[in-house]
């Protein structure tokens, strides 16, 4: 069943995001990896009044919300792993970047997942490889932060890329290319053009986003979105029709045959890049911040 059904009527855009994808928790990780849990409970309550450097999406977070208003409603949601007493030192990281964020859940070492359908989210962002994929095989968009070496953000706007197959669309044409070769996969779009492609696990988020979007003028919008994809023509044409139908703008395309990703997100200045292919996310994340989806063929 798809949970992500459950989700109510409503127009807020509701994020949620773990707090080793919200701040830089290394320091602390490592401690927890190398002398247990008693340990990192020290570290953090000793620590309390030290502030956590910024993680993977916190710019993500932070241009967000400043967009929250009651036309367009935005909230983000901590799911962390932490107790609530070992989460203290997160919160007060939260009020000292003056972040709005008052919704959590500590779970003190349970899987954090079930809590993206309660929370109603519409996109989740964490560290955890198998809470991610256990959120996408519940309908829910959500991908694993993956250490980026650079933050080349646009200063003001809200920047957000996407892959195309297995992240907006499904995996059904990169099956093909998988299965039976480049040439089988450009026949098949060829022969089906016109035929729509299936959705992917953001589509629902990208629909969601757009509607934030399509609030502010399009002369002067705080967010632009780009499709960044290794399809070329002329599999760009199916990509093109399935996206009109389904009535969604993405602001910018790149069809990059096979070429390297990342300099030309650098060049976009993604907040975040959202890709299906571990080596692609890691390409992408020597310049912008990258979450990995392990959703489809090549994360079988």
């Amino acid at each position: 069943m798809d949970n992500k059904k459950l989700k109510s009527e409503n127009t807020k855009l509701v994020i949620a995001i773990s707090s080793r994808a919200l701040f830089n928790l290394d320091q602390s990780h490592k401690i927890f990896k190398e002398k247990g849990i008693e340990a990192y409970a020290k570290h953090q309550q000793e620590n309390e009044h030290v502030i956590l450097e910024p993680g993977v999406g916190f710019t993500l977070v932070k241009k967000l919300l400043k967009l929250n208003s009651k036309k367009t409603p935005i909230d983000v949601i901590l799911l962390s792993r932490n107790s609530a007493d070992t989460g203290l030192r997160i919160f007060n990281s939260i009020e000292h970047y003056d972040l709005n964020i008052s919704r959590a859940a500590f779970t003190r070492g349970e899987s954090t997942h079930p809590f993206v359908g309660a929370f109603e989210a519409d996109l989740f962002l964490s560290s955890n490889y198998n809470d991610v994929q256990k959120a996408l095989q519940s309908g829910y968009a959500a991908a694993s932060i993956v250490e980026s070496k650079s933050n080349n953000s646009h200063p003001s706007q809200l920047r957000i890329a996407f892959d195309g197959d297995a992240v907006i669309f499904s995996d059904e044409s990169e099956r093909i290319f998988q299965e039976k070769g480049l040439e089988a996969f450009h026949e098949n779009e060829i022969l089906s053009e016109k035929i729509e492609l299936k959705a992917g696990p953001f589509k629902s988020f990208l629909v969601s986003l757009q509607k934030i979007q399509s609030t502010f003028p399009e002369e002067d919008n705080p967010i632009r979105t780009a499709l960044v994809t290794a399809r070329s023509a002329p599999s760009h044409r199916r990509v093109i029709h399935t996206m009109r139908k389904w009535g969604i703008r993405i602001d910018e395309s790149f069809f990059l045959g096979g070429l390297e990703k990342g300099v030309f997100l650098r060049q976009f200045a993604a907040d975040i890049f959202f890709d299906d292919q571990q080596q692609h996310c890691e390409s992408a994340s020597q310049y912008v911040p990258t979450g990995h989806v392990p959703s489809g063929i090549k994360n079988s």
